[in-house]
């Protein structure tokens, strides 16, 4: 543990739990969205819900889908500005069951029509976790490059991914597979020690059967 776990992040706000971790779930939604975010449905869920708008949750909310960080002086401002970038927004009460207290559903829609939803929740201290991309549930919290890959559940897909890793020098740290049924859909998320090449992101892309490639990687800054 370092001194910066301890004191808490560098931000704007009165809460690491409500605003700094709010401004994160944003703006990995945008940066798995791949996309500039153009219309955005944003649940409350929880303590998000009850006190979230006290502690400025909907602005850093907003704040992190234009792509802005903790630190941002302007995230009081998100919305003037975001409809200044052609953002549209609203709120809701998420319907949820055992979630986590602190937990947003977004729903977006990027400038050249990819969706995306994302429930996500803020663990404090500015931190969270990725609980479900679209209909399927993961776990992730994007700290360390972090490949995430929709396929249709077949035969092969996972030693294809993890080959290529290998032959890249990239050694995988954590892996989850999803699936919503057998023969559906699956997801694989892949935390790695290493940076993933551009040109492997595209060689993935290419293969028959993969849905939707999504890479993030901010160097330890979410």
């Amino acid at each position: 543990m370092n001194i910066f776990e301890i004191l808490g992040p560098v931000m704007v706000g009165p809460s690491s739990s409500h605003t700094a971790g709010a401004v994160r779930i944003g703006l990995v939604t945008r940066k798995l969205l791949a996309q500039k975010p153009v219309r955005a449905q944003i649940g409350m869920y929880g303590s998000f819900l009850a006190t979230g708008k006290g502690h400025g949750t909907d602005k850093a909310l907003v704040a992190g889908l234009l792509g802005m960080h903790p630190d941002n002086i302007q995230i009081p401002d998100s919305f003037v500005l975001a409809r200044k970038a052609g953002l549209e927004f609203s709120f809701t009460e998420a319907n949820l069951r055992d979630a986590h207290p602190n937990t947003a559903l977004v729903e977006v829609e990027g400038e050249q029509g990819r969706k995306l939803t994302v429930q996500a929740s803020s663990l404090g201290g500015g931190r969270i976790m990725i609980n479900r991309l679209d209909d399927i549930d993961v776990n992730c919290t994007c700290e360390t490059p972090t490949l995430i890959v929709h396929n249709m559940d077949q035969p092969g897909h996972v030693s294809e991914v993890t080959s290529m890793l290998a032959h890249k020098s990239v050694n995988i740290a954590n892996m989850s597979l999803y699936r919503d049924r057998r023969g559906g859909k699956a997801v694989m998320v892949i935390e790695t020690d290493q940076p993933i090449p551009e040109e492997s992101l595209k060689w993935l892309e290419r293969l028959e059967g993969v849905i939707k490639v999504t890479y993030i990687n901010v160097g330890g800054e979410i």
